[in-house]
């Protein structure tokens, strides 16, 4: 039997259905909003493995073509490949906030689908997938802490706006997707126009009532199926690590203050296995008894240093020995790879971040198919995460979900500060390689992709700085932890990112593994991190103020010049033969918009200039008075008709042709011949009087005379010897009108 909730949520109606499709799933919904429709469905299955002891969770988001009616692929294959990079981040969107609300020691495979079904472009169907998630696992017997909503909140205006259309969002300074329970916020992810703090407290605070009313439908559909919950059996581990604390809690205390990430790694390894073997056959009875698996028993010693350092936070100690609000030392240094366009290294504690940029054409941009049509992207952030950069061996294989969300973070942090492509021409591409990771790796990426763009000369508005905020709560005491490290960020209960510049927050992320955090805490977390990004900003701008006054020498050179989009075409030419021409000449790339703004890349200067004089030559109009380089088309009894303009043709009449008579113009000129000639009038048909006799003149210094204008082809007028005209000679054979004697 079909059940339905509705609401209205910002203008337009939103619904939640189960019990009509999927219904061999766990638990099934699907949520429209508007004219958009997502279907999401939840399937468990037993553990893997015997002695699992980990929620192997797992969630995958696909937008079809067919749900906004286009056809997706390539020519030979009109199929979906794999999951792009939209989808990808859907997916951690989801992930995020949903794993927290598991209970500890439920180890079941559990995989979340979500299919967009229709897609009305222009609601985003990413925010349907993560209520309707929710809603699937509320109305399934899984044992999930829910539920939680989520919703998209914009800045248009100057005014807040709840789940913004795309178009909305084109015009919007503000991106924040929110994802809470009724009692606090779980997740954040956002890009920002440099707002306030007190601006992103409002948008949050709107979400989180947004949410609420959300969180009340699924709650209504949950008691309207009323599904049995699985039971999840008794973690045996917390009163084991209560009854074997105090024995070992000041080993691990002693272990934790071992200075640097690996002495830490060694000291905790070598009480773990004093540990384990005091310990070894009560451990062992307990396994025997099925009461524990074996690879629960680590976790008893997992549970101890889990309490032990977050003891030591609370009371002030941190395992390196800072104060709650100080950033770790920061080293930078700009220009370090000889060829790249530009270059930065970021080195805060022991996270290590080498970040490049690199300057390309229009062509080098990233087109995509997406549910509103192919999109284009200039600015492209890769980050990568090699296995070394923590100590481990993991072959590469292609780039994480982690290393695209990471790198999605980094870009909306700098996205802010960039210029428009009328600013700045170029496709941008910035990669960080993170080579020493020990906390907030993606914000040392930041960092150094904001230096490494001013190395590159491109014309930020601002240096942006990011920080790893965490927090530790037991009941009504918190601690919040500026720039945390990897052991803070696992054993704490937030991962807190705010990146900015100097004037406001360009990017945020929150993930929370309690049941939510108030508005105070927010405000507390926001503040300290505004703290220390100034001081980071601080230590950047010591070693790189602003963007280079000029691009790297092995940079592309690019000029831009606007022409008539009359004459678009004419430099294109049939098939592009003519701009196809003009590039295999000149070494160029050129790139033409339909606003006839013309961008010409070169390997040098000189090359670009050579383009560009070309592409004047095409579309340039002819001005009076101008010397042009000539080149004979046809020749003619009367005079050469002479090309100045490709495509644009004059008459050099015979008389205009040389001050010396000449009797035979082909003896003069020949098909092919360049030589200067000044544009003396356009008539009233748009056909050009050329002069060389003038041009000459001008260029030498010389006297010009001006003679009267050819009417037609007769007039002949070209000089005798004598300096007497040819009419002049008729007249005195009677041959002409003049007066008689």
């Amino acid at each position: 039997m079909s059940i339905i909730v509705e609401r209205e949520i910002a203008g337009r109606k939103l619904t939640i259905e189960t019990g009509k499709l999927a219904k061999q799933a766990a638990g099934a919904v699907t949520v429209r909003y508007a004219d958009s429709v997502v279907l999401v469905a939840v399937s468990t299955d037993e553990p893997r493995f015997e002695g699992q002891d980990f929620l192997p969770l797992t969630v995958d988001y696909r937008e079809r073509g067919y749900a906004a009616g286009y056809i997706f692929g390539g020519r030979f294959k009109r199929r979906e490949g794999p999951p792009s990079e939209k989808e990808i981040l859907t997916m951690r969107l989801i992930d995020r906030p949903v794993r927290p609300l598991f209970p500890d020691g439920y180890f079941d495979e559990v995989l979340v689908s979500a299919l967009v079904l229709s897609a009305d472009r222009e609601n985003d169907p990413d925010i349907l997938a993560m209520i309707g998630a929710s809603a699937a696992l509320s109305v399934s017997a899984l044992p999930f802490a829910g539920p939680l909503a989520a919703c998209r909140i914009g800045k248009v205006d100057g005014e807040l706006v709840v789940n913004p259309t795309y178009k909305q969002m084109e015009e919007s300074a503000l991106n924040l997707t929110v994802a809470s329970k009724k009692d606090g916020i779980i997740m954040v992810e956002a890009g920002a126009a440099e707002l306030s703090e007190a601006e992103m407290i409002d948008a949050l605070e709107l979400a989180r009532q947004t949410n609420s009313e959300v969180v009340e439908m699924i709650e209504d559909l949950a008691r309207q199926v009323s599904p049995a919950k699985a039971d999840v059996p008794a973690n045996p581990v917390p009163a084991l690590a209560d009854t074997h604390m105090p024995a070992y809690a000041e080993d691990v205390r002693q272990a934790l203050l071992t200075p640097g990430k690996f002495g830490r790694k060694a000291a905790l390894k070598d009480v773990k296995k004093k540990f384990l073997e005091a310990e070894a056959s009560e451990l062992e009875d307990e396994v025997a008894a099925g009461k524990l698996s074996l690879l629960a028993a680590n976790g008893v010693f997992a549970e101890i240093h889990y309490r032990v350092i977050r003891e030591m936070i609370m009371d002030g100690v941190r395992v390196d020995g800072r104060k709650t609000t100080e950033v770790r030392e920061i080293s930078t240094e700009v220009g370090l790879l000889p060829y790249a366009h530009g270059s930065a290294l970021f080195t805060r504690g022991e996270t290590q971040a080498i970040a490049t940029t690199t300057l390309g054409t229009a062509d080098d941009e990233q087109l995509g198919e997406t549910l509103i049509g192919e999109t284009t992207d200039r600015f492209l952030l890769h980050y990568n995460f090699p296995s070394f950069c923590v100590g481990e061996v993991k072959m590469p294989r292609g780039p994480s979900r982690r290393e695209i969300g990471h790198g999605a973070l980094a870009k909306r942090a700098l996205l802010a500060v960039m210029p428009s492509f009328e600013e700045f021409p170029y496709t941008i591409r910035v990669v960080s390689e993170v080579l020493e990771s020990n906390g907030s790796s993606s914000m040392a990426t930041v960092c150094g992709g904001s230096l490494s763009l001013m190395d590159a000369g491109v014309p930020v508005k601002s240096a942006v700085a990011g920080v790893a905020m965490g927090l530790v709560k037991e009941g009504d005491k918190i601690a919040v932890l500026t720039d945390i490290l990897g052991d803070e960020d696992h054993y704490g209960d937030m991962d807190f990112k705010v990146a900015g510049t100097s004037s406001g927050i360009t990017a945020l992320q929150m993930d929370i593994k309690i049941s939510g955090i108030t508005k105070g805490i927010m405000e507390k977390a926001l503040a300290q991190a505004a703290e220390a990004r100034t001081h980071i900003l601080a230590r950047m701008n010591s070693v790189l103020e602003s963007p280079r006054p000029e691009i790297s020498e092995n940079a592309p050179k690019i000029v831009q010049i606007m022409i008539d989009t009359e004459k678009i075409g004419k430099v294109i030419g049939p098939g592009g033969a003519t701009i196809k021409g003009i590039q295999e000449e000149t070494g160029t790339e050129i790139s033409i918009e339909d606003d006839g703004r013309v961008s010409i890349y070169g390997p040098n200067k000189e090359s670009a200039e050579a383009a560009r004089q070309i592409v004047e030559s095409l579309t340039e109009a002819p001005k009076v008075g101008k010397i042009y380089t000539g080149k004979v088309r046809t020749i003619k009894d009367f005079g050469v008709f002479v090309e100045i303009i490709p495509g644009t043709d004059g008459l050099v009449h015979v008389s205009e042709l040389s001050s010396d008579f000449i009797e035979d113009i082909e003896g003069v000129v020949k098909i092919g011949d360049e030589f200067p000639v000044k544009l003396l009038s356009i008539d009233n048909q748009g056909r050009l009087r050329l002069s060389r006799r003038a041009a000459e003149a001008e260029i030498n210094g010389e006297p010009y005379e001006e003679r009267p204008a050819p009417s037609g082809k007769g007039g002949d007028r070209r000089p005798r010897k004598d300096g007497r005209s040819r009419n002049d000679r008729d007249r005195r054979k009677g041959g002409g009108r003049g007066r008689s004697d």
